[in-house]
């Protein structure tokens, strides 16, 4: 692993009168005006520079009016669970009389809006069909709603392909020709986005003259959990989104399915985090899509009654340990695939296959390999009748769903359907393919990157003086985010002397620090070490990548290092 200081613009901008540190920081992330930290709602970007916004609107106050029946489609993570309930919400509260959601299960339907899900969705005779965080692939699937006299207004923030589907209105801030300056927008912001231009046009025809205009900002917690769930880029304006959100579920104004989520994993909501959506409430709400059926994280978030939620929360983090069975027993037979192989053989994009990996759980076990080796790499499952289902990470610097493109484009024959984003993707090959295209794969990853490409890095904000070592600056730190994808949480590094060491729980490795000239005692604790190394009494010098937290054991509070990173000194 590579230590390398993050780079800083070479003059620094005014940020008002924040400590040196924060405006070293910030500059660091790309912030270049004071305007840029103000996380008010007014600060959004507004919702008419999305294309096809007003189209959009247009067959909503249609539907209001003429009570239409309206079913959303959503995807089975996080973030399509947090939509369909945004949406399903959001329209109740703006005066839908007939809304309902369906979730394909991974299992039998795949992803996105297939003639299979269409189908299903016509048996619930809907009128007007909404997709959230899916669509904008969903040629065949639009045309089969089509052809079945729905009207359809796809809502999404996937990249498209060659071709757009033929729907009655699409919203995409990544769509051909929109000129929205974010195209980082969650599936959720998505919708979101487009309740508010509903309630604004709701509001130009007088709706809200004798009526108390509905408050949408209700749903801005479930708007950062599916932003920050989904790694999308926090952007300016995704940090708004999230700022809000986190805001509602600190004052205790979060949905009683998510209280329920944060009461079981024993988090406090005064003191969530960013990192806490990602880390802890993400993980909880997509065992069900990965596992079992997304409609009962959906229903858990959906829920009025904290008891009833209380018992769904309990049931997603039974499945959230179930997942983790599993994928430790998929790492254990991925490592055993590459343990005769040396990295310098390794190839520079990795794929790898097993009949008995579970398709739901491929994607974090490409995550785990990608972060391991260092590479980009996909995971692939038996997905029945001869096919493969594979999920694909990639690393900085390699774009996963435009290499998958270049394959395809080279290799017409080998992959049958693929989608994503820059950093993550999905396809479906023949397995008798498999060979085939992780050659090609492996090709086009030579083709872009080199082996200094393939070296692990982490980007460091330089050392802390030891006066900096005390809980005001951890806290300022916590809440001076929100922190997340393209936006990271500040880490620094130094040497320390290894004064104490032991590991707690299986794999995780709690140390006690002195600085290094000595003067201050640190507490911290590494995740996830290497048992083969830790611990060891030999080692009396370390050096660190770390983060500054703030740790709460029995009302006292006291500073401790997040240790990213640790390496004998």
């Amino acid at each position: 692993m590579r230590i390398e200081p993050r780079l800083l613009p070479a003059t620094l901008p005014f940020l008002g009168d924040l400590p040196p540190l924060l405006t070293r920081l910030y500059a660091a992330r790309g912030v270049k005006s004071e305007a840029e930290l103000d996380k008010s709602l007014a600060r959004l970007i507004p919702y008419q520079q999305l294309k096809g916004i007003e189209a959009a609107v247009d067959l909503l106050v249609v539907a209001l009016d003429q009570r239409q029946r309206i079913l959303i489609v959503g995807d089975f993570d996080a973030d399509g669970a947090t939509a369909s309930t945004v949406g399903l919400l959001g329209l109740r509260l703006l005066g839908a009389a007939h809304v309902d959601y369906l979730v394909p299960n991974r299992f039998e339907y795949g992803y996105g809006l297939t003639p299979e899900i269409v189908a299903v969705a016509l048996e619930r005779q809907p009128q007007l069909l909404i997709t959230v965080d899916n669509g904008i692939s969903s040629v065949e699937g639009v045309a089969a709603a089509k052809k079945a006299g729905l009207t359809v207004l796809v809502t999404d923030h996937h990249l498209p392909g060659h071709e757009l589907p033929a729907a009655d209105a699409i919203v995409n801030p990544n769509q051909p020709g929109c000129e929205f300056p974010s195209k980082a927008l969650a599936g959720v912001g998505v919708i979101f986005y487009v309740l508010m231009a509903l309630r604004a046009r709701l509001r130009s025809l007088g709706r809200y003259e004798r009526t108390p205009q509905p408050n949408i900002g209700e749903l801005l917690d479930l708007v950062a959990l599916g932003s920050v769930a989904d790694v999308v880029p926090l952007d300016a304006n995704n940090r708004i989104l999230v700022h809000q959100g986190l805001e509602r579920i600190r004052a205790g104004r979060a949905r009683p399915g998510l209280k329920a989520i944060l009461e079981v994993a024993k988090r406090e909501p005064s003191r969530i985090t960013s990192t806490d959506l990602g880390f802890i409430l993400g993980p909880r709400l997509n065992a069900a899509g990965r596992l079992d059926d997304m409609s009962l994280g959906i229903e858990c978030l959906l829920s009025e009654d904290p008891a009833s939620a209380r018992e769904m929360a309990v049931q997603l983090d039974e499945l959230n340990q179930d997942r983790k069975s599993i994928e430790q027993g998929m790492q254990r037979e991925a490592l055993a695939q590459l343990k005769d192989l040396p990295v310098e053989s390794m190839p520079f994009g990795l794929c790898l296959f097993d009949a008995d990996w579970h398709q739901g759980v491929i994607g974090i076990l490409a995550s785990r390999l990608k972060e391991r080796y260092h590479r980009p790499t996909i995971a692939f499952a038996d997905a029945g009748d001869g096919m493969l289902k594979g999920s694909a990470r990639s690393v900085p610097g390699f774009h996963i769903r435009d290499a998958l493109d270049a394959v395809a484009a080279k290799h017409p024959t080998l992959i049958s359907k693929f989608g994503g984003h820059a950093m993550a993707a999905g396809l479906s090959l023949p397995e008798q393919n498999f060979p085939a295209f992780a050659e090609a794969f492996d090709t086009e990853v030579r083709r872009q990157l080199c082996e200094d490409d393939l070296t692990g890095r982490l980007q460091s904000d330089g050392s802390l003086a030891v006066e900096e070592f005390h809980l005001e600056l951890a806290r300022a730190l916590r809440h001076a985010g929100p922190w997340g994808q393209h936006f990271p949480e500040p880490l620094f590094h130094g040497v320390f002397q290894l004064v104490e060491q032991r590991v707690v729980g299986e794999r995780h490795l709690k140390v006690v620090l002195k600085s290094e000239c000595g003067s201050l005692k640190l507490d911290g604790i590494a995740f996830g070490i290497d048992r083969d190394v830790w611990p060891n009494p030999t080692i009396r010098w370390v050096e660190l990548a770390y983060k500054l937290d703030v740790n709460e054991f029995r009302g006292n509070e006291t500073v401790q290092l997040m240790i990213a990173h640790i390496e004998p000194r």
